[in-house]
């Protein structure tokens, strides 16, 4: 018999590997959410585009996408020796990382149209980290599906953003918002 491991063996490895990736994408997405977050001067005297939802539904959101970002990319890391498994992991990572960044860019240095270019970054690595996980298990492609949507939402809401407040929300020292109009 041919075969490198059973069933069981792949399993327990993709049990493994979800018990320690999804905690840590959770922990990541949580970490950079209290970084900087909603709870600014300046974000709550920017104008809010008609689509922003109810604030209530990001940390809904945002909670079960990354525990399905977490177990897609388990699955990946437990698909050993599969060809493009490392590649796919990578670009995910860079990926990632800018996921993170956008709350920083965003909210922490409230700069709307670097949070858009953020944003756009992490679409498009995204529609590139599917490409790559498809390869390995389609099954984690499918499950990023859901997070491609929020993020293109996402990038359409901060657009909205940078259309609605020109510019840029600019808070003085008195955390006054200066806004001239001619």
């Amino acid at each position: 018999m041919n075969v490198l491991a059973s069933k069981q063996q792949l399993r327990a490895s993709l049990v493994r590997w979800a018990l320690f990736l999804v905690p840590l994408v959770v922990l990541l997405g949580l970490a950079a959410g209290r970084v900087a977050g909603p709870d600014t001067v300046w974000f709550q005297n920017l104008v809010k585009p008609a689509i922003y939802p109810p604030p209530a539904v990001f940390g809904i959101v945002w909670s079960v996408l990354y525990v399905m970002i977490g177990f897609a990319l388990a699955m990946v890391a437990s698909a050993s020796g599969a060809p493009g498994r490392g590649l796919a992991m990578a670009a995910f990572a860079a990926h990632f990382i800018g996921n993170l960044a956008w709350t920083s860019v965003f909210f922490g240095m409230q700069n709307i149209t670097g949070g858009l270019i953020v944003l756009g970054y992490a679409v498009v690595t995204l529609v590139i980290v599917l490409a790559l996980f498809w390869r390995v298990r389609r099954t984690a492609a499918v499950l990023l599906l859901p997070y491609l949507a929020w993020a293109s939402f996402a990038t359409a809401l901060n657009y909205q953003f940078l259309v609605e407040n020109p510019d840029g929300g600019q808070v003085g020292a008195s955390g006054a918002v200066q806004r001239v109009k001619l």
